[in-house]
């Protein structure tokens, strides 16, 4: 007998004949998850078992993480044949259990001299027997005693869950305009657990943005990534570009201009990473940059779809959201980002697209664009 987890998967079970493809990449996720553990990940009889691990709370908190894994369960593996052990290690794992329960079984091995019914039945009789804080409820039971027996029977009471979608990096790339604020990141979270492997481009504009904002950022990067499987994040000097704006256009459209050389590197950078889309944390009518108007003006200077999962959220909604990805605490330090340098007092709700092209006709935007390429550090997270 030992102790193991079993990794149970959901969506991943539609893909019919594809199947065995995301499972790989499941298990593969699960292993870099787990890389310093110990721990030994296997696919058998299309269930993940993680066993040999140093701490299995710390391992259960890792694989929950896993875009892909539906729920973790701590079991136990023993010898199937000898019904009457396994009868008595179900009656020991509810000893001191209070309230309702039933027993649950699932019987893989076709073989198996009882069927499911029976092995419910005896099993619950002999936990009724041993525990008389518990009674019987079928369909509304507090505690579920499951047994699943396979080439070995595994026994199991307590299910973990997990963030669920798909594996990372069975959905293509993108990549993510990741700012110091709450909405970013939620969004390359909502992105990647649809199965997307994401990279990040950050503008940052030293010294009016410190570098304790950059590294704000940089943690935010860091706990997207233990779901995302390692982010890239492009460092972007962005100072000079917004001096030129400042300095040169008109102020009610210094932010839209700017927006659009964002979207102008980011896709650039979305190409030299493979990425065929670009993520951003945008919400309707949130801020003036953020308009239907507003949206569609820094849409038209990108060839590549952008994808904006949290568009028609509310704040509350959004915030909600980032507290339980675990991203709120350090989106709310208080770090200025480039987006409040230079903010004008009255910014274009409703721009005219000749005004913006007006303004950036009075810029050199190639040898801006080129320069702040041209400096870009990358941090792997």
């Amino acid at each position: 007998m030992r102790e193991l987890l079993l990794v149970r998967y959901g969506e991943i079970f539609l893909k019919g004949l594809n199947r065995p493809v995301f499972l790989r990449a499941l298990v593969k996720r699960i292993k870099r998850a787990l890389h310093d553990m110990g721990a030994t990940v296997i696919l058998n009889d299309s269930r993940i078992f993680v066993s040999d691990y140093d701490d299995q709370d710390e391992a259960i908190r890792r694989v929950t993480k896993v875009f892909g894994v539906h729920s973790v369960c701590p079991a136990v593996e023993m010898p199937k044949e000898d019904f009457k052990a396994v009868a008595a290690q179900a009656v020991a794992m509810m000893a001191d259990l209070r309230g309702t329960f039933k027993v649950s079984s699932r019987r893989s091995d076709k073989r198996y001299p009882m069927d499911s019914p029976a092995i419910n039945g005896a099993v619950g009789h002999e936990i009724l027997v041993a525990n008389k804080n518990l009674t019987v409820d079928v369909k509304n039971p507090d505690h579920v005693m499951n047994i699943e027996i396979r080439d070995h029977a595994y026994l199991y009471v307590k299910v973990v869950p997990a963030v669920g979608g798909m594996p990372v990096g069975t959905n293509g790339r993108a990549t993510l305009l990741l700012s110091g604020g709450i909405d970013s990141p939620e969004a390359g979270w909502m992105i990647a657990k649809r199965g997307v492997h994401i990279s990040a481009v950050h503008f940052h504009s030293y010294p009016y943005t410190s570098d304790r904002a950059k590294e704000k950022v940089l943690d935010l990067a860091r706990i997207l990534s233990e779901s995302c499987c390692g982010i890239r994040v492009h460092i972007v000097p962005f100072t000079k570009i917004q001096m030129e704006i400042h300095e040169k256009c008109p102020d009610e459209y210094t932010t839209l201009i700017m927006r659009r050389f964002m979207m102008r590197i980011a896709e650039r950078v979305a190409r030299i990473e493979g990425a065929e889309a670009l993520i951003t944390g945008e919400s309707i009518g949130q801020v003036a940059s953020q308009t239907m108007t507003a949206l569609g003006t820094t849409d038209m200077v990108v060839s590549m779809p952008v994808f904006r999962p949290v568009i028609g959220f509310d704040k509350r909604e959004i915030i909600d959201i980032a507290e339980k990805i675990g991203t709120m605490e350090t989106s709310s330090l208080p770090y200025e980002d480039c987006c409040t340098v230079f903010t004008p007092r009255h910014p274009a709700t409703h721009p005219k697209m000749d005004k913006i092209l007006e303004g950036e006709s009075k810029l050199d935007m190639e040898a801006l664009i080129q320069e702040a390429m041209d400096g870009i550090e990358i941090v792997c997270c």
